[in-house]
């Protein structure tokens, strides 16, 4: 459990990948993932928990930005299958 918490840390640093993505490369739930990055990583190693709560931060403020882009695919999708 160490190293996988360890090696999604460094995944996460490395690629800038989301909760969801790391979940899926290391075949663990998202739950996991997140509480391994935001919980656990704390007591295992600090550096590198500092690091990856820059990222999760960024990840954080720019949710709604995502949201809205996905909605107006959606729409225009729609839009264009009732043309």
């Amino acid at each position: 459990m160490l190293e996988r918490i360890k090696n999604e840390a460094t995944y996460i640093i490395e690629t800038s990948k989301t909760i969801r993505e790391i979940a899926k490369q290391f075949n663990v739930s998202k739950s996991t993932v997140h509480k391994d990055l935001k919980y656990r990583l704390k007591s295992i190693n600090l550096e590198l928990f500092v690091e990856v709560e820059k990222i999760l931060k960024k990840h954080l403020a720019m949710r709604h930005i995502k949201g809205g882009e996905a909605t107006r695919r959606k729409y225009l999708k729609t839009k264009r299958s009732l043309i």
